[in-house]
């Protein structure tokens, strides 16, 4: 805390709360400055000397320590209708310098200022994005600048690990941090690892740098995003653990067979579409395998996704050994962001 040298009021020990509750009623008490007292006396700062009649106090200079100043929020310095504040979002999503934020139509028109708000909220960021929800296996996005400057390129940094992220051509939520460090956790020695939709590479980057991978192959279809995980390799020292892969996750089973590669533990991260790749990860396990499965569903339907995913497992003479379902995040009301960790085995066939 800083000193700040300002009128007090000097108050016997007996006398102070009386004054003090006069202060405070009458707007006459600082309050970003901390009350200091010693054995006989209570120091108040003030902000003008008041005029009360037979109490016994002294007018001093002296020093106070201040108090840190809470950050205000964005809502604090923004304008709208009484009636559409409680339509301002209370959350928005922050990458590197860049936060991306999610507008309901009623409060569209008030963009610009919402943005301005939020640059003055937040120190460290550069530029504010009006986004639209992430459509396609390539998990882009529509993104509107509404204040700050023109770029939508940053560098996040997580863990001590830095990603060069484009928020406009690539896909990443600074929210998952928590998860990734979760399956770089999980991940044994010598594992062949199969990052199936990786993006910018944060997982097979994590774990890299966190575990102790045989190898972590990071597969994307977008040249984008492959682009920048080449990029995020060198930059984080793990060319010799990731090999980026510009591929369609469902014709990589055909370069694996032909390699004699299976993983040993499988990231599908590709919520909304990626039960639709989980028949062609069956074709790439080993033996024994980890899949972690992520999806975003509505409460009613996660045991219905599940037992589709046994289905298939069974079709290709696969059992799930251990099962288990985590909610990461609220997506909507009653719809979660899931991670279904799934223990696979190859079924040993009679002769």
């Amino acid at each position: 805390m800083s000193l700040v040298e300002t009128t007090g009021l000097c108050i016997p020990l007996k006398e102070a709360e009386k004054i003090r509750k006069y202060l405070i009623k009458n707007n006459l008490l600082r309050n970003d400055l901390k009350i200091y007292k010693d054995n006989r006396f209570v120091y108040l700062p003030v902000k003008n000397i008041p005029e009360i009649d037979n109490i016994n106090f002294q007018v001093c200079k002296k020093k106070f320590k201040q108090y840190k100043l809470k950050p205000k929020l964005y809502k604090d310095y923004i304008n709208v209708p009484k009636e559409l504040r409680h339509e301002l979002p209370t959350s928005y999503d922050i990458i590197g310098g860049i936060i991306l934020i999610k507008l309901p139509e009623k409060l569209r028109k008030y963009k610009q200022k919402i943005g301005e708000s939020l640059l003055k909220s937040n120190k460290n960021i550069k530029t504010i994005c009006l986004i639209e929800p992430v459509t396609g296996e390539y998990r882009t996005r529509n993104i509107e600048i509404i204040a700050g400057e023109k770029h939508t390129n940053t560098i996040h940094k997580e863990y001590g690990l830095k990603f060069n992220v484009d928020v406009s051509k690539t896909y990443f939520s600074s929210r998952l941090s928590g998860e990734r460090k979760r399956i770089a956790d999980l991940v044994k020695p010598c594992e062949t690892i199969v990052d199936m939709f990786t993006g910018v590479a944060p997982f097979s980057i994590m774990i890299a740098k966190y575990a102790h991978p045989k190898i972590v192959y990071s597969i994307d279809k977008n040249k984008d995003a492959v682009r920048f995980a080449q990029e995020n390799i060198k930059i984080n020292n793990v060319l010799d653990k990731v090999e980026v892969i510009h591929s369609d996750a469902k014709e990589i089973y055909k370069k694996f067979d032909l390699e004699g590669i299976k993983a040993d533990r499988v990231i599908m991260n590709l919520p909304f579409m990626a039960y639709k790749f989980f028949p062609y990860v069956l074709k790439i396990i080993a033996a024994n395998s980890v899949i972690h499965y992520y999806d975003i569903l509505k409460e009613e339907n996660i045991k219905k996704r599940i037992s589709y995913l046994e289905k298939k497992a069974n079709e290709n003479k696969i059992e799930f050994t251990k099962l288990k379902v985590i909610k990461i995040k609220t997506y909507a009301p009653r719809e979660f962001y899931i991670c279904v960790d799934i223990t696979a085995k190859k079924k040993i066939m009679p002769m």
